[in-house]
C-alpha cells in the first residue's frame, strides 16, 4: 500500500505539467514517502495529455485518466478518489499554485496527528481583490451554514485518510464543500494548516464568474442532504404544518372576529387578511405534499439503508 495517492485534476495544463512532476518526486523521494500520482485530465484541449504520457513513461508511479470532454473538477475528483488506493489521499491543483512542499507535514497532520481531513488556508493570496473579497464572503457563509470552522473551503491542497475519500460522492461542483460532506459522513476531526500560495506561473484561471452563483447554490444543497437527506419529511413536513396552522388561525381568528365581535364589518371575502390565510394554508398544503413525495421517493432508492460502517466483529 503506497503512504500517499496525489490526486490532480487538471485542465490545459501542458506547461506547468513537467515543472510539477520534477517538484512533487523531488519533495517525496527526499522524505521517504512512496506515493501514486493520480493525474485527470478533464478534456483539455492542449498538448496536457502528451505531455502526461511522456511523464509515465519515466515514473511508474503516475496513473492517468483522460475525459472525452470537460465534466468539471467533481467529477475529476470523483474518478481520482474511486482509483486511489493511499494510506493518505492529497489533493491539489495543477498549476504550480500549490506548492508541493506542504505534502509531508499534511501527511503527519492526518498519520500522527490523526485528523480525518486537513484543509489547507491560503492566508497569504496572491489573487486579485475581485478575487479575494467575494472568496472571503463565500468562506464566512459557508462557515456559518456547515459548523466547520475553516479560513479557506475552497483550497485545492487537502488531506484525507482514504476512508474518508471512500465514504462520499462527489457531483456537479460539490468539491468547495468536501470538508461539510465528510462531516456529514461522519469524519468529525477536521484541520487547517496555513500553506504557502504561489503566484500563477503559466495559463490562466479556469474559473469564471458562474462560481458566485452555482457556489451558494451547492452549499446549500449540501448542507441540506447532509441534514435531511434520508429524512425530507422532517423538513418540509415541519414547514408545512407551520404555514398551515399559521393560515388556519388568522382564519379562525378572522371568522370569530366577524360572527362575535365586528358582526357589520367587512365581509370577509373582502379582507387583505383572509386571502394572506388562505395563501399560507395552501402554501402549507404543498410542502407537506413535497416531503411526502420525497419520502415515497425514498423508500424506493437503493441507498435508503445504505450506512457507513467504521468497524464490525462477526463469527
Amino acid at each position: 500500500m503506497y503512504k500517499l495517492s496525489i490526486v490532480i485534476p487538471l485542465l490545459n495544463e501542458a506547461e506547468s505539467l513537467p515543472e510539477l512532476h520534477s517538484w512533487i518526486y523531488d519533495v517525496l523521494t527526499k522524505n521517504n514517502l512512496s506515493y501514486e500520482l493520480i493525474l485527470i485530465d478533464d478534456g483539455s484541449t492542449d498538448t496536457s495529455w502528451n505531455i502526461i504520457e511522456g511523464l509515465a513513461l519515466k515514473d511508474k508511479n503516475i496513473k492517468a485518466i483522460k475525459f472525452q470532454k470537460n465534466y468539471g473538477k467533481s467529477a475529476a475528483f470523483q474518478k481520482g478518489f474511486e482509483l486511489a488506493n493511499g494510506q493518505v489521499v492529497i489533493t491539489m491543483d495543477a498549476d504550480l499554485q500549490d506548492s508541493p512542499e506542504e505534502i509531508p507535514e499534511l501527511y503527519r497532520m492526518i498519520v500522527e496527528d490523526n485528523f480525518d481531513l486537513v484543509s489547507g488556508w491560503k492566508k497569504n493570496r496572491h489573487d486579485p481583490l475581485s478575487k479575494t473579497l467575494p472568496t472571503k464572503l463565500y468562506n464566512w457563509a459557508a462557515r456559518r451554514i456547515t459548523g466547520i470552522h475553516l479560513h479557506d473551503f475552497n483550497c485545492g491542497l487537502k488531506a484525507y485518510k482514504l476512508s474518508v475519500v471512500k465514504s462520499i460522492e462527489l457531483y456537479g461542483d460539490m468539491h468547495r464543500y468536501v470538508p461539510a460532506l465528510a462531516k456529514y459522513a461522519g469524519f468529525q476531526n477536521i484541520g487547517e494548516k496555513i500553506v504557502q500560495h504561489q503566484a500563477r506561473k503559466y495559463g490562466v484561471t479556469k474559473f469564471g464568474l458562474n462560481r458566485f452563483l452555482n457556489g451558494p447554490l451547492d452549499l446549500m444543497t449540501v448542507a441540506f442532504m447532509g441534514k435531511f437527506g434520508k429524512k425530507p419529511m422532517h423538513f418540509f413536513g415541519g414547514m408545512g404544518t407551520l404555514m398551515f396552522l399559521i393560515g388556519f388561525g388568522l382564519l379562525l381568528y378572522l371568522g370569530l372576529n366577524k360572527l362575535f365581535f365586528h358582526q357589520s364589518a367587512l365581509k370577509l371575502a373582502e379582507r387583505t387578511e383572509f386571502y394572506v390565510s388562505l395563501a399560507a394554508m395552501i402554501i402549507g398544503v404543498q410542502f407537506f405534499l413535497v416531503g411526502f413525495v420525497s419520502e415515497l421517493i425514498g423508500r424506493n432508492s437503493s441507498t435508503r439503508n445504505q450506512y457507513l460502517i467504521e468497524k464490525q466483529i462477526s463469527e
